[in-house]
């Protein structure tokens, strides 16, 4: 008979209702047995005890939502990993020098107090991404699905990297997919500075810094690694940037290039893409590609760059001094098709224990558009292939009329193999818009939600493939509408999928709904509504 240990847990107490729950499903799958409120009841209590075979120290390395533990004295407790990592970022201010850090972490006893929730930690805390993921999300679903340093997880549609690094710091093998190339290397480039050395980041970190703030950049330069382009993307790119810009980002980048570790190279680099489109022409909040030249449009470049790269470094810097010797797993990471992922990732057929991803939404955004400014000019994906791969993007809503004609000849002769609830939302759309006059875009709607269903089940189909009996896939998704003359029409999207997945021979143990919180991205006013959490298990 195994040993127990009696546990008391306080939970965060600014957490959404959906967190809580999450919060308890984390503790009764670490602990093996169900939390019980010490005072009040379990909707509004903080304080919670808990028979767990895991003792006090454990649950606070692994718990999300959980503030401390004790045994029973709570002035002898433990503040979890979880809320010490998230405090690294107190640190975080413009007139702190690197080297002061390692004097001040790892937090001995005196954790800052974090009243609020905070999502931009460690490399969460590096570039803009939409649709991001909590990650306190993740490593609350890593624990609920019982995963180890032993086990493997897996993101075939990794996006900004979440997972991959929560499952990371966990000590899993990691496994990363994405179509999207600017994804694929700020997802690496997350994963690789986990291990670097915070000694070796800092000193190649000054270096550049002094490079650029105290020798200057030079007006003269001859724009080397923008001529090393193609045409067609020097042409693009003049059309969304001063001159003056295009000099000064040319003279950064030639610094970037000498650095000679290749994760801090990385790095400074993904700093540099994050400041891409704020000093371009591109409307700075609206996802899709609009032009904006404001009347004062004097830009200091390198201060900007200077300014994002000590937050970016200094993110990184916090973490891993808090994090001294901790043993982080291993990770592969490809630019792939999640479509493909059993065959990309065939040695792995039948071994992945989790799958925690979020598929893109049907037609909600425009993933390559956002994103192209950073990917033409660092040299990731040509304006001549963007459509190319557009058209390959989960979601996607560009489509031309041939293509719009093959996916509805497709879904005609097709539609049997999928649910009656998406071939009833299908057929209902295309009708309203038959007797309604619609633009391209609703006109558009049906065979792209054809292609995003069957999409959707070739995936579901390979999540059975890769996942080991009995592990768990869990799919974070939101739902769109649309309209056809006065007539609204709800897309149910994560119910849709919920369907699609059982008839794939997955077994669906829940679907949460996820309480909305406001978007902290600066794309709040684009950002999906209603979204759900639904729990898939391989029989």
């Amino acid at each position: 008979m195994e040993n127990l240990y009696q546990i008391n847990c306080v939970i965060k107490s600014y957490i959404q209702p959906f967190e809580r729950v999450l919060a308890f499903k984390e503790l009764e799958a670490l602990a093996g047995s169900n939390p019980l409120p010490i005072k009040g009841n379990e909707l509004d209590s903080l304080n919670f005890s808990v028979q767990s075979k895991f003792s006090q120290k454990e649950l606070a390395n692994r718990l999300a939502y959980w503030e401390r533990v004790y045994n029973g004295n709570e002035l002898e407790h433990i503040v979890t990993k979880q809320v010490r990592v998230e405090a690294t970022t107190t640190l975080l201010k413009k007139d702190k020098y690197p080297l002061d850090f390692q004097d001040l972490l790892p937090f001995n006893g005196n954790v800052p107090k974090i009243n609020r929730r905070n999502l931009r930690y460690g490399p969460h805390g590096i570039h803009e991404y939409r649709g991001k993921f909590f990650p306190q999300l993740v490593r609350s679903l890593l624990n609920i699905s019982g995963a180890s340093e032993s086990s493997k997880v897996m993101d075939p549609m990794c996006g900004s990297g979440t997972t991959l690094v929560e499952s990371m710091l966990m000590g899993c093998q990691t496994f990363g997919l994405d179509l999207n190339p600017l994804s694929v290397f700020i997802s690496q480039t997350k994963c690789d500075v986990l291990n670097v050395n915070p000694e070796l980041l800092e000193e190649q970190y000054k270096t550049l810094r002094q490079q650029i703030s105290n020798q200057g950049l030079s007006k003269n330069n001859k724009l080397k690694w923008f001529l090393r382009l193609s045409i067609e993307d020097q042409e693009y790119l003049k059309n969304w940037f001063s001159e003056d810009v295009l000099v000064e980002l040319d003279s950064i980048v030639a610094r970037i290039e000498q650095v000679k570790e290749v994760v801090c190279k990385n790095l400074f680099k993904v700093a540099l893409s994050n400041i891409i489109r704020n000093i371009s022409w591109q409307k700075d909040d609206d996802l899709r590609v609009r032009k904006h030249i404001p009347e004062n449009s004097e830009i200091n470049v390198s201060k900007l760059f200077l300014d994002e790269l000590d937050r970016s470094v200094n993110s990184i810097l916090v973490l891993l001094y808090e994090n001294q010797g901790l043993n982080t797993g291993k990770n592969q990471l490809f630019e792939g098709d999640s479509r493909k992922s059993a065959q990309i990732f065939k040695n792995q057929v039948g071994k992945i224990d989790a799958i925690i991803t979020s598929p893109p939404y049907a037609t909600a955004l425009p993933y390559l558009d956002t994103d192209r400014l950073s990917l033409y000019y660092l040299n990731f994906l040509s304006r001549s292939g963007h459509r190319e791969r557009d058209y390959d993007m989960i979601g996607n809503r560009e489509i031309t009329k041939t293509n719009r004609e093959a996916y509805w000849t497709y879904y005609l002769k097709h539609k049997s193999f999928l649910t009656q609830e998406i071939v009833d939302l299908i057929d209902l759309i295309y009708n309203l818009n038959q007797k309604n006059k619609v633009g391209f875009r609703r006109e558009n709607l049906p065979p792209l939600l054809s292609k995003y269903f069957f999409d959707m089940k070739r995936i579901f189909e390979s999540y059975k493939l890769l996942l080991r009996q009995g592990g768990m896939a869990f799919v974070v998704v939101g739902n769109n509408h649309t309209n056809s003359g006065d007539t609204r029409i709800e897309i149910e999207t994560d119910n849709l999928l919920a369907k699609l997945g059982e008839s794939c021979g997955l077994i669906l143990e829940e679907k949460l709904s996820m309480d909305m919180l406001v978007s902290r991205d600066i794309f709040k006013k684009n950002a999906g509504k209603a979204e759900s959490i639904l729990f898939f298990r391989k029989a």
